[in-house]
């Protein structure tokens, strides 16, 4: 549904200024813009750039990537076309948006594989250079949509940036082919222009990334200069809008993806631990960036390891845990299967171990570039044996920062691996980020064995005398005087630590290891029940958080009641989360998966939760949810 200014109404946002539209300037509460183009026209840069800029205004944003899956997909085709969605606010936001109010087409294919997004009355600003006979043919347009009349319920604004950029940079000396490069920086400055965003920092930025090649930097500012200066001269723009800042709680923010979020919040574990922080990795995506991140902090004891395949990474990582460092690896699903012997003996060995798997479309290469929520079952169950792992997953962006201090406090309390469950959407995703006062982050700080510690007084040590409360082995790094002992993957005697076979023990050992697992300490799962009257509950875990939220405003805004609860910890799960599950007439269970937690809650809880699945590489959309939970609602209260 399209508003009369063209943009969408959002999550239960508050009215929009409905002033006349002839206003030079509109006031608009929010806004969602999508760039899109060929993965080499500079749409991942151009996206982030104005999200820059909205972080630095103030706006709240959230913001959605999408890459190709194919490295090298022939320029101008479907499978080539890159996107970067971005929704900004006055006011606090939970997704990227459903719909883009804004669509920036730099060629046919980024068109035809995004205009079906695109609402009534929407704004379409196309680059028309590039909608040659050539490239229509490629994406099976025998007449130019530009002409044929199939976009006239749309508000179209055709741009030659091409000719345009190329003609600004006329007199830098450069190739018209180098010159077109700068094509996404036009698209950038008319952009900014609509929205009033500041020029300075852009172009502060482009001369700094640059630097290096100053011709390259000055053609990008004067491609932005003459963007801006387009949408100011042209009378093809009549409306300029105004997305005034959010009121957000005070303090000092930056805008972060989830996988610099993830990055910095494993070094500052390892200060808050007073331990070397190891990352054994092997890179693939989208989990590379956390290995990219890491590498720059060295400065605070971060050592990190590009192995030559996953096993080794996590292999290497287990032995850092060993030595007395603060081991982490990190993967997506195909990894995290060929790491799952090392994790194993992780199990075994009771060692603290940080596995991140940020989650991507499977199975086997699946969708590479594409979100899923799919390695659930794996991260619980995908190990030979009884190898129960704690399981935690973040929500946002942001929270990825909280989610790996917390992986790092459990790990290191019980002597144990820990999966943290990441995906795409969360990982790529960026978002405002209060940056936390560093004293009040938790002490993470642990103790190592330091002299002999047999019950017996042989003066012997013994590695799996255990902690009467969390059930922690003892942790003694090699080579301590007094403290020598031989770790592996064979059945170890309780206490002592030497190599056992007899049955009884064997029972033993796997019973203490699921006690301790299912005695880590987590806090009570929270529900968002306004009024207390509601008989339908939704439960979510990962990144489903965002539109779930955003689809309960929508449905409470049309007057009925619904609760939502997110699980940040899937094992153990909460203590009262039967409870909670059973105070509610039913148990909606949105996953981008084939209903993995559903199953779970299911077999555990024995209550009938309603499965909505979706596993199709991007994340749900607000008004699916609404739809769904206004259909679930409406059921129940006919009851």
């Amino acid at each position: 549904m399209a508003t009369t200014n063209g943009h969408q109404p959002a999550e239960q946002a508050p009215a929009e200024d409905a002033r006349g539209s002839r206003e030079t300037a509109r006031k608009v509460n929010r806004v969602v813009i999508r760039f899109a183009g060929d993965s080499g026209d500079g749409m991942q840069l151009t996206g982030d750039r104005f999200t820059s800029e909205a972080a630095a205004f103030g706006n709240d944003l959230a913001t959605l990537p999408n890459y190709p899956a194919e490295i090298r997909a022939p320029a101008g085709t479907l499978p080539g076309v890159s996107s970067f969605q971005l929704h900004f606010a006055d006011y606090d936001i939970l997704t990227p948006g459903d719909r883009p109010d804004v669509l920036v087409a730099m060629n046919p294919a980024a068109l035809k594989a995004n205009i079906g997004d695109l609402p009534r009355g929407g704004t379409l600003v196309v680059n028309t250079d590039e909608f040659t006979k050539r490239n229509l043919k490629k994406v099976g347009y025998e007449v130019s949509p530009l002409d044929s009349g199939e976009l006239e319920p749309y508000a179209v604004h055709g741009v030659a940036m091409a000719e345009l950029t190329k003609g600004a940079l006329a007199e830098t000396g450069l190739s018209r082919k180098e010159a077109e490069r700068a094509k996404n920086m036009f698209a950038l400055g008319l952009l900014s222009w609509m929205y009033h965003r500041p020029t300075e920092r852009t172009e502060a930025f482009l001369r700094e990334k640059f630097a290096g090649k100053p011709a390259i930097a000055e053609a990008n500012v004067l491609a932005f200069r003459a963007g801006w200066n387009y949408g100011e001269t042209t009378e093809s723009f009549a409306v300029t809008y105004e997305v005034a800042p959010a009121t957000l709680p005070r303090g000092t923010y930056r805008q972060i993806t989830g996988n610099q979020a993830l990055a910095y919040g494993l070094v500052a574990a390892g200060q808050r631990s007073e331990l070397p922080v190891f990352l054994g990795s092997y890179p693939i995506t989208p989990a590379s960036d956390v290995l990219h991140e890491l590498a720059k902090h060295k400065n605070f004891g971060v050592t990190t390891f590009q192995a030559e395949d996953e096993i080794a990474g996590v292999g290497a990582a287990l032995g850092a845990s060993f030595g007395g460092s603060l081991g982490v690896t990190t993967t997506s699903g195909p990894g995290l299967a060929l790491k799952s012997e090392t994790i194993g003996l992780a199990v075994s060995l009771e060692l603290p171990l940080v596995v991140c798997d940020i989650q991507r479309g499977g199975p086997s290469t699946g969708l590479p570039t594409k979100t899923e929520q799919a390695d659930l079952l794996q991260a619980l169950y995908g190990r030979n044996g009884e190898s129960p792992v704690p399981v935690v997953a973040p929500s946002s962006p942001a929270d990825c920062f909280e989610v790996a201090l917390e992986a790092v406090r459990i790990a290191l309390t019980y002597r144990t691996p820990v999966l943290l469950l990441s995906d795409g959407a969360t990982a790529n995703g960026s978002e405002p980020w209060l940056i936390p006062d560093v004293a009040e982050l938790p002490d993470l700080r642990t103790s190592f064995a330091t002299e002999p510690n047999a019950p017996d007084g042989s003066g012997e040590f013994w590695p799996y005398l255990r902690d009467p409360e969390t059930l922690a082995r003892e942790w003694a790094v090699p080579g301590t005087p007094g403290a020598e002992h031989r770790v592996g993957g064979l059945e170890k005697v309780d206490g002592k630590g030497s190599i056992s076979y007899d049955p009884d023990n064997h029972d033993t050992m796997v019973r203490l290891r699921q006690r301790k697992v299912d005695g880590v300490t987590v806090p009570d799962v929270a529900v968002d029940d306004p009024g207390g009257q509601a008989r339908v509950l939704v439960l979510g875990w990962g990144s489903s958080y965002g539109p779930i939220g955003a689809a309960c405003r929508r449905v409470r805004g049309r007057g009925m009641a619904v609760a939502q609860a997110h699980l940040r910890y899937l094992n153990p799960m909460p203590a009262n989360l039967g409870e909670v599950l059973r105070h509610y007439d039913r148990v909606v269970v949105p996953e981008m998966n084939m209903g993995q937690l559903a199953m779970l809650l299911r077999a555990r809880y024995l209550v009938d939760a309603v499965s909505h699945t979706r596993v199709a590489g991007l994340p749900f959309q607000a008004e699916e949810l609404e739809n769904v939970l206004t259909d679930m609602v409406q059921g129940v209260d006919k009851q």
